[in-house]
């Protein structure tokens, strides 16, 4: 019986430890900090293990790698080089749902010298943004043809329904990763032109977009598009962006914070104040200003623009006590958010992820292919965002174990013998693509 373990049990987890247990011929380990959240997607299952590890013990992180088959990383993205590590030194496959590292690039050497496999970017953004891009390319590449421009954008949100804060917005996956994409600078290709968004003007650059059936949302660049170029093999292309799709008003919203300093991770002791003296620490506004008017000053806003009413929303400017003494604001605004913005019972999350290629051929035909990705979460069950990042790299786990994926090295799924039947088994899953297609 082959053993796969998994290090981390945390929002997106359940699906993946559910399809693994599901397989009859695979012992399953989930490992975690606290042992009550691995024991809760094991569910009592005989072929589940479910252990504590405390990842900063690299003795005990390392016995475990050496008993297992194939390591899936579910923990943050700085801890994975390591995990990697040793995985080659004990010739363990390993699979991520993160992007890859720079630190994660220089092991590829050695991991195709160990012979083993390190997959990466197996979830959903990074993950089947890539399969599907591939699929298409591949496609339009068989009919002789050039891509031209590929714009992709992924969100994550509240299912309409569920859409009932003045954020639009709800967590189905880490806060903290969430908050802090909003510090990231952006690169991409515009019709030929290299663009740069340095982190402070990034909410400043986002667009409005149209989804089938959903309605209208802001579109903002996510990250560096730009080794795509070369990862998806379309050297011609002369626009290539990669961005995040959120509703109405959540670009203008993170931009204030962070310029209130919401956002910084510097650790603080603050003591038992409450957030309208949080709030006061930070702009630097005395006792005797009122703090309203005091914020929108600093923000050079008037009084009466939603901004102002989201933070009244979320509690920023109340008299009501820290939920902690020391952390950074960081800490503290995300502990607020998760305990403001999460789901109720029976509340749905929804995927939405859009692709758009521009295609040329040798008859001299352009065509627009638009491939949209709208999945819901299921009520009482999974979320959307659960099923869409971890079952991929389930289903990739399985591919490696039955030894259908012969690659070696540090990988992306872009080739056909990754993302084809991972694709496949998804639909069969329901989580599926409708394609559109216009000539020009």
């Amino acid at each position: 019986m082959k053993k796969v373990l998994i290090l981390g049990a945390g929002l997106v987890a359940r699906p993946l430890v559910r399809y693994l247990l599901d397989q009859p011929d695979l012992q399953v380990e989930v490992a975690s900090r606290t042992v009550s959240k691995a024991e809760k997607l094991i569910e009592g299952h005989p072929r589940g293990v479910a252990k504590e590890l405390n990842l900063k013990s690299e003795e005990a992180v390392e016995k475990e790698v050496a008993a297992a088959d194939v390591v899936i990383s579910m923990v943050p993205y700085a801890f994975h080089p390591r995990v990697a590590e040793f995985c080659i030194a004990h010739q363990k496959h390993m699979v991520t749902t993160s992007y890859v590292s720079e630190a994660m690039k220089k092991l590829d050497p050695e991991a195709r010298k160990a012979g083993i496999l390190i997959l990466n970017e197996l979830g959903l953004d990074p993950g089947i943004d890539h399969m599907e891009a591939m699929r298409v390319i591949h496609e339009v590449r068989e009919k002789g043809g050039q891509i031209l421009s590929f714009i992709s954008f992924c969100g994550g949100l509240p299912a309409p329904e569920a859409n009932t804060n003045p954020f639009g917005y709800k967590f189905s996956w880490s806060p903290v990763g969430v908050l802090l994409a909003g510090k990231n600078s952006a690169q991409y290709l515009l019709d030929g032109k290299e663009v740069f968004i340095p982190s402070e003007n990034l909410f400043d650059n986002y667009h409005f977009i149209s989804i089938e059936g959903l309605g209208i949302f802001e579109a903002y660049p996510n990250r560096n598009s730009l080794p795509y170029i070369e990862l998806y093999g379309i050297p011609e292309t002369r626009t290539m962006l990669r961005g995040t799709l959120r509703n109405i008003g959540w670009c203008e919203t993170i931009k204030k914070m962070v310029q209130l300093g919401l956002l910084d991770q510097e650790e603080k002791d603050w003591g038992r104040i409450t957030f309208a003296d949080f709030l006061r620490r930070l702009i630097g506004c005395p006792t005797e200003k009122n703090l309203r008017q005091a914020v929108c000053d600093y923000l050079r806003i008037e009084p009466g623009l939603a901004i102002i009413r989201r933070l009244e929303w979320l509690g920023l400017l109340s008299e009501e006590p820290l939920p902690l003494e020391k952390g950074s604001a960081l800490d503290i605004v995300a502990a607020r958010m998760v305990e403001k913005l999460q789901y109720g019972e029976g509340e749905r999350d929804m995927i939405v992820l859009q692709h758009e290629f521009i295609a040329s051929y040798p008859d001299g035909q352009r065509k627009r292919i638009v491939s949209t990705l709208v999945d819901f979460g299921v009520p009482g069950g999974d979320s959307s965002m659960a099923r869409t990042v971890g079952l991929p790299a389930a289903i990739g786990t399985k591919l490696i174990l039955e030894g259908r994926i012969k690659e070696r090295g540090v990988h992306i799924p872009v080739l056909p013998d990754i993302y084809i039947p991972i694709l496949g088994e998804l639909r069969a899953m329901g989580i599926t693509f409708k394609e559109k297609r216009q000539k020009l």
